[in-house]
């Protein structure tokens, strides 16, 4: 069995690392949920997260965000950096939510906003943009994900798949350096998977970086850079797509992959 804590992977530097995570520790109660979990992330590159549900990957992702507080553990992003086993200020708060962006499971758009209120409430209210500069560039990203005429709906007139697709766009408009993924398909019918996942593929495309929390195996054999499996509060394995997902080292991670895989999407 691999340590609790492993180092950067082999063909990725520090210096070339967008984010870098060490020893994250966090406890829920009686729980300890992480296990001094590292994670290293490279810019332009997308990570996936896999593995059991309730193996601590969501609350990686929540901690990367400041939506969580990890008791121990340190945290860089860009040129931030936090020991997050200290309460933090204000401006380091604040920084690190203008570092990454989330995508939710259950989308988390506001009822009583339309469409283009969802989008635009955060770059106008809490970054301070000028409104008509927010306002065009969400109508953009809104085109992008075939989403424009529905900028003066509301969100109960969408379908899941156009919810998603919302939260992603809502995502974009703060251009964050990162955008942090969490089982944003769990939550969709089947035949509403593939328009998020095409849009997600787009996305690592043109070159944006990328950590995303799925059990779709074959979106992420496809699309990632990097694979990270975690069971019980650790990384058991990380490597490659090809190598993870082909030629597992680890037992646990085989028995996993073979309760899992099947059919792409899966």
């Amino acid at each position: 069995m691999p340590s609790e804590s492993s180092g950067p992977s082999e063909s990725t530097g520090q210096s070339a690392l967008l984010l870098s995570a060490r020893g994250l520790h966090k406890s829920f109660g009686d729980n300890h949920v992480l296990r001094g979990v590292d994670l290293d992330i490279a810019p332009g590159t997308v990570h996936a997260l896999i593995g059991p549900s309730g193996s601590g990957k969501t609350t990686v992702l929540r901690s990367l965000n400041g939506l969580e507080s990890p008791e121990a553990g340190t945290l860089r992003i860009g040129d931030l950096e936090l020991d997050l086993s200290k309460p933090r200020s204000r401006r380091e708060r604040a920084a690190l939510h203008r570092a990454s962006a989330m995508v939710f499971q259950q989308h988390h758009l506001f009822p009583h906003l339309s469409v283009l209120g969802n989008v635009t409430i955060g770059p106008i209210r809490v970054q301070g943009r000028d409104r008509d500069e927010v306002v065009a560039d969400a109508l953009a990203l809104l085109d992008r994900v075939g989403l424009r005429e529905k900028a003066d709906a509301f969100p109960s007139s969408l379908s899941g798949g156009q919810q998603q697709r919302v939260g992603i766009v809502r995502a974009l408009a703060l251009q964050p350096s990162m955008l942090l993924f969490d089982e944003p398909t769990s939550s969709l019918d089947p035949e509403l998977v593939g328009e998020v996942l095409a849009v997600m593929t787009e996305l690592a495309g043109e070159g944006w970086t990328m950590a995303v929390v799925t059990h779709e195996l074959g979106f992420a054999r496809e699309v990632a850079d990097e694979v990270s499996f975690f069971d019980e509060g650790v990384v058991v394995e990380r490597g490659s797509p090809d190598q993870v997902f082909g030629d597992p080292r680890e037992e646990r991670t085989r028995r996993f992959l073979q309760r899992l895989q099947g059919p792409f999407g899966r």
